[in-house]
């Protein structure tokens, strides 16, 4: 089934693109949803060959060994689909830093299913082909690819793996908003019948099964329940269960994701720049402090167990001194500063109309009597929210040290 992408009739109030108003409620993108955006931000690269697991073990912080585990021994996450198999790895999120413990770049990693997971040819029980190498797969910002390629070629050295930009022939979606089941029980998403061996043989499944097309299938987001799912699929098809006219702009997963304070890809999480803590790569399940030593592993080891965060990416409404929303008036880069005191606060790292992202100084964005302002216009005020899936002690934390000082 070929792509195509009809005409959206939502209220301007809702969605955020050029020439829309910006989202002025969460609740109105929760009540839209769910949506579906093809994610042309991301590119998608396939490793292969016996070292694969080794070679990324030793690059990336999180613990990559996990695709080498029986699946028997993995909790599936991902969403029944009519193309998914019964059983599934589910996705990992990572990140690959410079050797001081930078940010340069991040992946999603997928698994796709292995011959004793597929349906075999006569599409009534498990195939098997015990000699099947392993492949991942990875979503990863498009606007770096060649730099990334560059970089995990210089580090192969005699490793036995390849690596591949597939673009071409995959493409990354995300389904998210409100209203999305996050039950992989066929009796909430009923058009997504298992095409496992105890249910009714769907053909397209079957077909899905069978195929080298590999990542037909939604996951949960590996970052965050409230993201959503997320996928990797055949170009130039679209995914499982997109309802029609419910595909829409990626800039419109760009303001969810806002909304939600999560930052992605090597622009909004500034390369070679980023200290990984402050931009939340722990809550978002990108690190691993179990797996042994990985590239940059000292710096972010020391600072996570000294303990105390006093800078982290933070959710912003830009508005003016009414508390009426201003569009366009701020572009990442913009200094944010303590309007009593004209101390610098922090800075803009993404902005989308009304809404951005920025690194600030906690004691300061987050105490009840706060006054930001953009520098050198004044008359924009900043207001940062904390993210409601922020885990409790990162708050008790600041708190802590507001104290302390």
């Amino acid at each position: 089934m070929h792509r195509f992408k009809p005409s959206l009739h939502f209220p301007k109030s809702i969605f955020c693109n050029y020439g829309y108003r910006a989202l002025h409620q969460k609740s109105n993108l929760e009540n839209a949803g769910p949506v579906a955006s093809l994610l042309k931000s991301r590119s998608v690269v396939r490793f292969s060959g016996p070292d694969t697991v080794k070679f990324l073990q030793g690059l990336l912080t999180n613990d990559v060994r996990r695709f080498e585990k029986p699946v028997a021994d993995e909790k599936s996450s991902n969403l029944v689909s009519p193309n998914t198999t019964s059983v599934s790895v589910p996705p990992m999120y990572a990140a690959l830093l410079t050797p001081q413990g930078r940010f340069l770049y991040d992946l999603v990693l997928y698994r796709p299913p292995r011959a004793e997971e597929k349906l075999d040819k006569t599409g009534s029980g498990p195939g098997s082909d015990p000699d099947e190498p392993l492949e991942l797969f990875a979503d990863v910002d498009s606007s770096f690819l060649d730099e990334l390629l560059n970089t995990l070629k210089k580090y192969r050295l005699r490793s036995k793996v390849e690596i591949e930009n597939v673009g071409e022939d995959f493409s990354c979606w995300q389904r998210y908003g409100g209203n999305l089941s996050t039950s992989s029980s066929s009796a909430d998403e009923p058009e997504a019948a298992s095409v496992g061996w105890g249910s009714g043989v769907d053909p397209s499944g079957v077909s899905a099964s069978h195929a080298s097309s590999d990542g037909w299938q939604w996951f949960k987001d590996p970052r965050l329940d409230c993201l959503g799912f997320r996928g990797i699929f055949p170009s130039n098809t679209t995914p499982p269960l997109i309802e029609a006219d419910k595909e829409t702009d990626e800039k419109n997963y760009l303001l969810w994701r806002i909304e939600n304070g999560v930052a992605e890809g090597s622009t909004e999480i500034p390369k070679g720049e980023a200290i990984p803590l402050e931009y939340s790569l722990v809550g978002l399940n990108a690190i691993s402090f179990d797996k042994g030593c990985y590239v940059g592993q000292e710096l972010i080891a020391r600072t996570h167990h000294r303990g105390v965060i006093r800078k982290r990416l933070l959710p912003l409404r830009f508005v003016n001194k009414n508390g009426e929303e201003l569009e366009q008036k701020v572009s990442p880069g913009s200094e944010v500063v303590d309007t009593e005191s004209g101390k610098k606060v922090g800075a803009i790292t993404t902005a989308l109309a009304c809404r951005g992202l920025g690194v600030l100084r906690l004691d300061a964005a987050l105490k009840q009597s706060s006054a930001l302002s953009i520098k050198g216009h004044e008359d924009v005020k900043v207001k940062a929210t904390r993210p409601d899936w922020w885990p409790t002690e990162w708050f008790q934390e600041y708190q802590q040290h507001s104290a302390v000082a």
